[in-house]
This record gives C-alpha cells, structure tokens and sequence, in this order.
C-alpha cells in the first residue's frame, strides 16, 4: 500500500491534489482507519486508463524510473481538470477587462 506522500512524489504532484482527487472519487484509493492508501495494482490499472496518442499505457514509474511522468502528470491533469461540458471558465477580471476596454 502507497501513501499519499509515496504517490505524491512518484507521480510529481502535490499531495492536497491526490487528497482532492480521493474525496472526489477520481482515483482507486482506500480509507483505513481514516487515512487514504493506495494499491500499487489499482494506481497502475487507473494509469493505464490513459494512454498515449501512439496507444502506449503508462507505467507506474519506480523510484529510480521516471520515463513518460511527464505526460502521465498531463493526462491525468486532463482528465481530472476538464470539464464535462467542455465550457472554458473565464476569469472575472478578463469580463471586466473586455466590458470597460482596460482596467
């Protein structure tokens, strides 16, 4: 079982955002006890779900392996960040910009 610090620095991302991510459901996770761990076989059929334009999964890179943690790190912020209704946010101060011509 992975902590959400082990997974945090294999998958370069902070650990609120795996926090995040667990209490929303979006990644395989367990609750022990009140602390969140993860499978190591869980995490990596959840990586594979996202696969490369050329239909190559990710592997769970080991602590000495970081070959394609880039482009996991995108496509999961991807996936997770995009929203369902493909609408773009815009920024508040950008409408007030756009409305007064300058701010």
């Amino acid at each position: 079982m992975l902590t959400v610090k082990e997974l945090s620095a294999w998958l370069k991302i902070k650990e609120s955002t795996l926090y995040l991510w667990a209490s929303q459901n979006k990644i395989p996770c367990r609750r022990i006890h009140g602390l969140v761990r993860f499978e190591a076989e869980a995490i990596q059929a959840w990586l594979n779900g996202f696969e490369t334009s050329h239909g190559k999964p990710f592997i769970l890179p080991t602590r000495h392996d970081t070959r394609d943690l880039d482009q996991l790190i995108e496509a999961s912020k991807r996936e997770v960040y995009t929203s369902r209704h493909g609408e773009t946010i815009q920024s508040s101060l950008i409408r007030k910009e756009d409305a007064d011509g300058a701010i």
